[in-house]
């Protein structure tokens, strides 16, 4: 089942895709995750975002922060897949894409992450390594992680 992939700025998207968006964001980080937070934290704007759709449904996203907007490095976050589009590797290949674009668009060598602690693994397995002691966020632990070329 092929996905089609698309990246766009912020300004790029449509009102329907950003709705999209924003509604999986919520379903997998507020509801599914039942962490309450605010998931509009003034950064979509200075974002691209990476999405897989099938058909009109989103299944799988990812935003692309510039460096110095979370960190000094540029940054991968908000990476999540639709319940419904889970176990045929979508991750794995959003977040394939968003290290690829990441290093070409900012022409840099390093990307930073902060990954929920049981992606651990998943994230070590496509290039990523721990950089920090586990922290909490959002009442979640997490870890800092990042690619370097």
């Amino acid at each position: 089942m092929e996905l089609h992939w698309q990246i766009n700025s912020f300004d790029e998207l449509s009102t329907a895709a950003l709705y999209a968006i924003l509604q999986l964001r919520s379903e997998v980080f507020v509801v599914e995750q039942n962490c309450v937070y605010l998931d509009t934290d003034n950064k979509d704007a200075a974002a691209f975002h990476l999405s897989g759709w099938k058909g009109n449904e989103i299944a799988a996203y990812c935003r692309v922060l510039p460096p110095g907007l979370s960190y000094p490095e540029a940054s991968i976050g908000r990476v999540a897949t639709s319940l419904q589009y889970r176990r045929f590797g979508y991750g794995r290949e959003l977040v394939t894409r968003a290290v690829g674009f990441t290093l070409h668009k900012f022409e840099c060598n390093k990307i930073t992450i902060s990954a929920q602690v049981y992606l651990k693994k998943f994230y070590q397995s496509l290039g990523f390594v721990p950089v920090s002691e586990i922290y909490q966020e959002d009442q979640i632990p997490h870890i800092k992680m990042q690619f370097t070329v």
